[in-house]
């Protein structure tokens, strides 16, 4: 038999390893960011073209290269971070592998601009599918310039993978936030198409969350601190009014290394238990540094999931620690069962003496005594009493000769019976509904009952409600006597500018929007105008995380998005009348069945299935 194994070409293994490293333009910029740093540059340009297809590049001005390293930088495994298996366990540096620029040079044309300081001339060098075809000595600044472009041309099948310019936009600025969160002590510039988006000075961990997140995440973060022989952990958790019901401002750095990590999560989540709802989720930023050795960052190619060796003891420290933060700051009540809450002073009060009540009494007063100057005494009322039929004089009249006092008109009458036969029967059609555990709504049919979800069945209500106000653009609006100014961070109003005319079309009028600050001077007739910040803030938060999907519209996004945060909830009381008008409204809808996100509205329960339950 013949053979039949044989070794990849070089460039085909490249564009196969570039497939677990490179899997969008986030990814380039990831690597590209944590390689400057290794190098110590003090301040990072990020430049982005067409959400990263078409040009994404960083300049440092870090150590740089000699012309001999920036052409081994691109082959597979070179590196100068490791040089034996042991430096696996004592990692300081972020990339390490040597592998990422051999990835992305196998799939995109790369041209790299490199000096060192103690050299007077630099390298020009310029790599298209693996293969050199342009190196020269060039005068170039100290640092390094990486440019990537037009990413996956070799590969079509992943370029037409990749997303909208907005979303992968969105995943490219995730990733910035992360490496700028990471590293407060260096400058970061981020472009795109010219424009810039952010300006981070260096500056402590608390101003460049504010830079980043806005000024109104000033007043939102409470300050973590612990060190123990395990862990070091400093940080900001967010104050729980401040939770979200979407899992958006959370963030583990370990050793400057940003990571995923649900147990640790879970820890947080348990120390705010009883101060937040169940389906709301904290914010936080946590700065944890461990022993490098008792760290394992190789166990997955994007090096976001770590694993550590002694992960309960972390977890029961982390825990502690925000409770502990929690109480210290007065976010949680404390309370102590030593002390008699009756006993202590107020501090306003401190510093005072006591003030003994004084009591006047009249020694002399005697309430069955008359007055002679009127008043009201037990003789007089004696006297009125006796006299109670005068103030039945002149009724006769008034009531004219009807005996029965038929003329005179009553609030409210009960009718107990009817008269004619067809008003039986119109009554007897009425529907009648009731409320079980303030959760489903039963009302008749001809066949037996219906039980309704009155939160399900709402969100449809409304969903198609919304949908062909945005639809026919004839919303309603509600005029503020007031608008309302509301501050949100850069991203949060980038993307609040791309669905303003889906918010126009629905209801909401923007007088401005300039900043990190709106001002709303209209809003639809069903949000309230004490809601108008909540849900606001749902709309971005879906609309950033893609929460229905890519294959629907905005329109029809942001349309279930208000229909769920304005329906009503499980838990609600509704009267009779509420009930009603939601069974009708709900049976007026084209779609009944199903709610907008694709669950049973209701179920149907016939007489037969009750008899069979007697059986």
């Amino acid at each position: 038999m013949a053979d039949i194994i044989q070794l990849l070409p070089d460039h085909v293994a490249n564009q196969i390893a570039a497939g677990e490293v490179v899997q969008r333009p986030a990814s380039v910029v990831k690597e590209l960011l944590e390689n400057a740093l290794d190098a110590g540059a003090a301040c990072i340009k990020l430049i982005i073209k067409d959400g990263g297809k078409v040009l994404i590049q960083v300049v440092d001005d870090g150590l740089g290269m000699s012309a001999t390293d920036a052409r081994l930088s691109f082959s597979r495994h070179a590196t100068s971070k490791i040089k034996k298996a042991e430096d696996l366990f004592n990692l300081h540096t972020k990339g390490f592998r040597g592998e990422a620029l051999a990835s992305i040079a196998a799939i995109a044309h790369v041209e790299m601009q490199t000096k060192p300081d103690t050299e007077e001339l630099g390298t020009h060098l310029r790599i298209e599918g693996s293969e050199i075809v342009f190196q020269e000595t060039a005068v170039t600044p100290k640092g390094t310039s990486i440019a990537v472009k037009n990413l996956f041309f070799n590969i079509p099948a992943r370029r037409n993978f990749l997303k909208s310019n907005h979303v992968e936009l969105r995943h490219i600025t995730d990733e910035f936030h992360r490496v700028a969160l990471a590293h407060p002590d260096v400058a970061f510039h981020f472009y795109h198409n010219g424009s810039e988006l952010f300006n981070l000075p260096a500056d402590n961990h608390r101003k460049r969350i504010v830079t980043i997140f806005g000024t109104r995440a000033n007043q939102k973060l409470v300050p973590v601190e612990e060190e123990t022989p395990i862990v070091k952990i400093k940080g900001f958790i967010t104050k729980p009014e401040f939770a979200k019901k979407s899992r958006g401002e959370q963030f583990f750095f370990v050793n400057h290394r940003f990571i995923k990590s649900p147990y640790l999560h879970h820890a947080v989540v348990a120390a705010f238990e009883g101060l937040i709802k169940s389906d709301t989720y904290p914010g936080y930023f946590l700065y944890l540094e461990v022993n490098p050795a008792s760290l394992d960052i190789n166990i997955h190619p994007t090096k976001t999931e770590v694993k550590f060796d002694d992960e309960h003891s972390l977890y029961a420290i982390l825990r502690s620690t925000i409770k502990h933060s929690l109480g210290q700051f007065n976010v949680a009540p404390a309370l102590d069962f030593d002390q008699d809450p009756n006993l202590q002073t107020p501090y306003g009060f401190r510093n005072r003496s006591a003030i003994i009540p004084q009591v006047t009494v009249d020694a002399g007063f005697n309430p069955f005594q008359e007055k002679q100057q009127g008043g009201f005494t037990a003789q007089t009322f004696k006297k009125q009493s006796a006299n109670w039929e005068n103030g039945y004089i002149g009724m006769e009249s008034k009531l004219g000769n009807d005996s029965n006092g038929g003329s005179i008109s009553y609030e409210s009458d009960t009718i107990t019976g009817t008269i004619f036969e067809g008003e039986k029967e119109a009554q007897e059609t009425v529907t009648t509904t009731f409320q079980i555990r303030r959760k489903y709504i039963v009302t008749t049919i001809k066949s037996g009952m219906v039980v309704i979800d009155q939160s399900r069945a709402h969100q449809r209500v409304l969903y198609e409600r919304f949908l062909k106000n945005s639809t026919i653009k004839e919303a309603i609006s509600q005029q503020l006597l007031f608008p309302l100014t509301l501050t949100f961070s850069n991203s949060e109003i980038g993307a609040l500018q791309e669905i303003e005319d889906i918010l126009v079309s629905v209801g909401f009028i923007f007088e401005k929007i300039e900043g990190e600050s709106i001002t709303v001077s209209g809003v639809p007739l069903l949000v309230a105008e004490s809601e108008v910040g909540m849900v606001l803030d749902q709309l971005i938060s879906d609309y950033q995380q893609e929460v229905i999907g890519e294959s629907f519209s905005h329109t029809d996004m942001l349309s279930k998005t208000l229909a769920k945060t304005l329906s009503v909830k499980t838990g609600e009381i509704l009267d009779r009348q509420s009930q009603l008008a939601l069974v009708n409204d709900l049976f007026a809808c084209t779609e009944s069945m199903i709610s907008p996100f694709n669950k049973p509205v209701y179920i149907t329960i016939t007489e037969n299935d009750i008899d069979k339950k007697f059986i």
